[in-house]
Parts: structure tokens; sequence; C-alpha cells
């Protein structure tokens, strides 16, 4: 192998009296393709700043290859005020840019589709900011990107063209995601940062999927060396408490043996323990079949149509997924579902019925909710210490520690928390409401997998209804028992999952390119024959990077459903029989297979519809 562009050798950083990781080993080459993922303060912002010389170890080596060019995207897009998308990124290269560079520049504003490259930075929403920070690297040309939670306030076709820049990178990267598809798709290793592992990480070469079956067999292994060590350890302890003497020197080899046994396995043991989290949504049982009732609702600003006449009734055990690009009416459509007003120069129609007395508990992304001047414990419970869940009063302390908080945060100001620990926060508030609805607005930001995978389940076992947004794909398609799909231009559709929705908005998006003005027939021109042009594709043939999809979709399938037999014989193993979390955590990877064996296969048809028209 190659020297490589970075490399980190024994390094440790510290915060306080809690070293972040110890003594970690980590290097990056040529051509790397790494996903970090790991539980929220393992540290993994901290390892990327420190790649990216923003922040310098406690003790260890850093070397990098000189002259290495790197870009680093970091979760806060913060821009020089006053500048336009086009200045901020003629700005990044630090000096008057030559004629192939303003090229590059140009090239880089219509790959990210920005819709006015002239419009100020201060006026984006936060996921065309997140496109310009990622944009601002791109016209330096690293050789190494570091990405830090790109994903965080991209919607869904802003995802779709981050994993575009990944898949046709001739850089190596590493990006730090809790986005399980990405990591699939885009990652050919898999790094996850946690003080479980012995050297502070746990490095698997394959996606995701991959990454899951790993894991099972190492959890596995270790568990079989834990009992072992501690059925050694109890004869050993027998033996002291015996009043061993030191006669010889055999004994004392023994007794130094045995104390050496005990430090490690405690060693362990506290390595080992990780701080979970566990939640359950409270519902109020209610036994009516309908909690909403949707008939022929629309909504409009001025001229524009956000959407039309979508009907539908939402009721106990229904989840259903919200999809759309940005602007499409999400937020308004969920508003309108609560009876909310929608602003000024709005147009409605249609009706929203809700069932008498019906309690819908809403996240909001913007996380508005949050008391900021009040402590972690008073934002829990205002004015007293204990906190009522489901009729049983649990102290603070305990209710904390159940979403991952340590207790000498108890007394942190809320303003002080990290992302992932507000959105934490925030879920802690909700289920302290019991709900007949639950309506979530991208929960899924800045949280770590482990939260996401309990999301899931407490999703997946609640009784009530759910309307669901996000852009975790992952958790979209494993949650919602159906999507309402919003395309943008004013229409919708009912879906079974986000692979549907892709092919579905391909489709409208194709639609409305070729169906502009240009195609009003000519003088003496039969209008028949204007019309079914306009309904072809501008191009019959795939584009480059799709013909190689294509060529390549044969393998990718055949690969996609080995991994997934592989998946579903390791259910069948007898150790996991032995172990309902062993079963759980393989379980999960058969779903994932699923789903990527699924995705192949849509993204198949729509190729080949393409071939056909």
């Amino acid at each position: 192998m190659s020297a490589p562009l970075i490399s980190c050798q024994s390094i440790t950083k510290t915060f306080g009296l809690v070293p972040v990781f110890k003594e970690m080993e980590f290097a990056l080459h040529e051509g790397d393709r790494v996903g970090i993922i790991g539980p929220n303060g393992a540290g993994k912002s901290t390892l990327l700043k420190i790649l990216a010389q923003l922040e310098s170890a406690d003790s260890g080596i850093v070397s990098s290859r000189r002259g290495l060019k790197t870009g680093y995207v970091a979760q806060s897009d913060v821009f020089e005020p006053g500048l336009s998308i086009r200045e901020i990124l003629t700005a990044a290269l630090g000096r008057s840019p030559l004629p192939s560079e303003l090229g590059r520049i140009e090239s880089v504003i219509g790959r990210a589709r920005f819709p006015d490259p002239d419009a100020l930075a201060v006026t984006l929403s936060g996921g065309w900011k997140k496109r310009l920070a990622i944009c601002v690297e791109m016209v330096k040309e690293p050789e190494l990107l570091l990405l830090d939670e790109p994903t965080n306030h991209l919607d869904l076709e802003g995802i779709d063209w981050l994993e575009e820049i990944l898949e046709g990178a001739r850089f190596a990267y590493a990006v730090i995601s809790h986005d399980r598809y990405l990591l699939e798709s885009s990652c050919t290793t898999i790094v996850e940062i946690s003080r479980v592992y012995p050297g502070g990480n746990f490095i698997v070469k394959g996606g995701y999927g991959e990454y899951m079956r790993r894991k099972a067999e190492f959890l596995e292994g270790h568990a079989s060396q834990m009992a072992s060590m501690a059925n050694k350890l109890r004869n050993e302890t027998e033996w002291l408490a015996r009043g061993a003497q030191a006669r010889s020197t055999k004994q004392q080899a023994r007794i130094k043996s045995a104390l050496s046994l005990k430090s490690e396995f405690e060693s362990n043991t506290q390595r080992s323990r990780r701080q979970s989290v566990e939640f359950e949504f409270s519902a109020s049982q209610r036994r009516t079949r309908k909690l909403i009732e949707v008939k022929d609702l629309a909504q409009a600003f001025g001229p524009r149509s956000l959407f039309n006449t979508i009907s539908f009734l939402l009721g106990p055990g229904m989840r259903l997924g919200l999809v759309g690009p940005n602007g499409s009416g999400k937020s308004t459509l969920l508003k309108r579902l609560q009876n909310l007003p929608v602003g000024d120069g709005a147009t409605s129609s249609g009706s929203v019925i809700l069932a008498d007395n019906l309690r819908v508990v809403y996240y909001d992304q913007h996380r508005e909710d949050l008391p900021e001047g009040r402590t972690l414990r008073r934002a829990l419970a205002e004015d007293s210490d204990t906190v009522s869940i489901q009729g049983r009063s649990l102290h603070v302390t305990s209710y904390a520690k159940s979403f991952g908080f340590r207790t000498e945060q108890l007394d942190t100001k809320v303003s002080k928390l990290s992302g992932g620990e507000r959105a934490r926060l925030l879920l802690a508030r909700m289920l302290q409401r019991p709900a007949d609805v639950l309506i979530l607005d991208e929960p899924t930001n800045d949280l770590d997998i482990d939260t996401l995978e309990v999301l899931e389940e407490s999703l997946l076992s609640f009784p009530g209804a759910v309307i669901l947004v996000t852009h975790d794909r992952y958790l979209m398609d494993r949650v919602s028992t159906g999507i309402l799909g919003l395309d943008g231009y004013g229409d919708h559709a009912f879906l079974a999952d986000y692979s549907q929705y892709v092919v579905y908005q391909r489709a409208r998006e194709l639609s409305h390119e070729t169906s502009d003005v240009s195609t009003i027939p000519k003088e003496g021109q039969d209008p028949t024959t204007s019309i079914q042009q306009t309904k072809r594709p501008s191009t019959k043939k795939l584009s480059y990077k799709e013909q190689r999809e294509w060529d390549a979709m044969e393998s990718n399938i055949m690969n996609s459903e080995k991994a997934l037999a592989d998946a579903q014989a390791l259910t069948h193993s007898p150790a996991m029989a032995m172990s309902s979390v062993k079963l759980q955590d393989a379980c999960k990877a058969v779903d994932l297979a699923q789903l990527n064996v699924d995705r192949f296969y849509a993204r198949w048809a729509e190729l080949e519809s393409k071939l056909k028209d």
C-alpha cells in the first residue's frame, strides 16, 4: 500500500478529565472512501478537526503528505456577509481566478443547481447553505475532503446530489454521517469511533451492511471472551478468598496473575459500558379509528399552487412519510393538518377534520420549543425533581440518563448543549405528553445511529398515528406504512416507499422540463405532432454516468442479492438463538440488505424505461 495521505499514530485527546479517544491509530490513503460513525461524544468531529489541522492532539503524532490539499466541511455553515454565491466561490480560491478556474466555478455552480448564483448567501435556506459549503471546497480541487455530517439540512434531492459527487470523486474522502444509505452506497470503508473497542475504533472494509455483519461477529466473540474471562476470574477470586499464602514463587505468580486478570476484566467492562438511549413515546390509548380526515385539501400562494385535492384518512397504527423537494409545501401541509395559520397571501380550500380533543405532539426541526435559558434539569422537570411518564414518576436524573445524559450535565444550560444533545432533549420533552398523533419534522438531524435505531423502534411500537418528514431514507422506508410525495409543481402521489418516490419525482421533473413554451406548434404544423414531441425526453440515450451504471447493474443486483442471502443465513445460525440482541442486529442487517436490493431493482427499471423511450 502507498504511503498515507495523512496518518495519526497513538493520538490522545482529552476534554476536562474525560479522554475523547486514547492512543488511536488512523490513516487515510489515496482513493479511500471512508464513512465515520459512532455515538455522540465519541470524538468523531474532534478527529476530523485534527485531520484538518484545526485542532491538535494532546499526544501522539499526526503526519501528512507534503503539500496535501485538504478540504473541510464543518457542521455549521458560516459565510462572509454581503457576498453572493458566485462571489463566495470565487473568493474560495484566495486570489484572482485564472480563466480555467472561472470555468471550474461555473461548472460547480451548474452541478449544484443553484436557482440564482448571484443571490446573497445570507438569503439561502439551511440546505442550500450546506450545498454552498460543499461547493466552496470543491472549487479548490482537494486531494482529501473531510465532511462533518453533510446531510444535515439537505433535503432528499440534495442528498442524491451529494451521493453523485462522492460516487464520482477523484479525491479521497472521509465523511461523518448517520445516513445509512449514503454509507452503504458511497463508502468502501466504515470506521466506528468508540471507546468500546481496543484502540478506540473498529474498521471494516466494505459498506454499512458489511459493517453490521462484522460488528455482530465481533460482539459475539467479545461476549464469549468476556464470559470466559469472568469464569476464570471467579475461580481465581474463590482461590484468593480461601486465604492462599504466598509461600512459593508459583503461588506469588498466581496471585499476581489473578490481580492482573481482575484489572483487565474491570478495564474491559468499563470500556464496554456504553451509555445507551432508551425511550418510548407515550400514547393516549384513544380507540377511535378516525384521527385526522383530509378532504380535497389544496394550498396556493398567489399564482403558485403547492398541492391540490389531497385526501386521506389517518388512523391508529398508520405512519405516513411526507417527502418532496424544498419549497414543495411540506411545512405548509403540516400546519394545515394541525389547523394552524399558514401565512399571509395564502389561498386554501378543502378541509381537515380532527377527532374530538385530539392530542397532537409536534417535533419542530428548528427546535424553537427549547427553553434556552434553563438548565437541563429544569428543561426536563420544570418545578420538581420528578418526571411523570405514562403514569409513572421517575427521578429527573434517571430520566435524563435514559436519553444518554450524564448526571453532571443536569446543571448545564440548554443553550450550551450540542446539536445531538438538543435533539435528544426535545424528544425527552415530547415523551412527557401523551399523544394520539406524532408529527415529526426532521427529527434525525444530529442524532447518532444508535439513537436513530431507538427512535425507529419507538415509532414502530407507537400505537397512535405518525406523520414523518425526514431526509433519512432508511428510517423513512423502515417506519412508514406509506408515503405522500409532493412533486413541487402542485401534484402529489401516494407511494409504497422511497424508491417509488424517486422514480415518480424524476418522471415529474422530466415532464416539466419538456413542456415549455418552445413546444408551441408553428404556423402550419400539426399540433398533435407537437404535443407528442413535448412528452418525449430531450434525449433517448443515457448519460455517460447512467450508461456506466447500466453496464454494472446486473453484477450490482447479483452482489446485493448475495449479501441479502448471507444476511438471512446469519439469522438462522445457532448463535443468534442464544441472544436477542444479536438476533436484532442480524435482522437489521437483513432489512438493510433487502432495501438495497429494492433500490437496485427500482433504478434498473428507471434506466430501462429511459432506453425504451
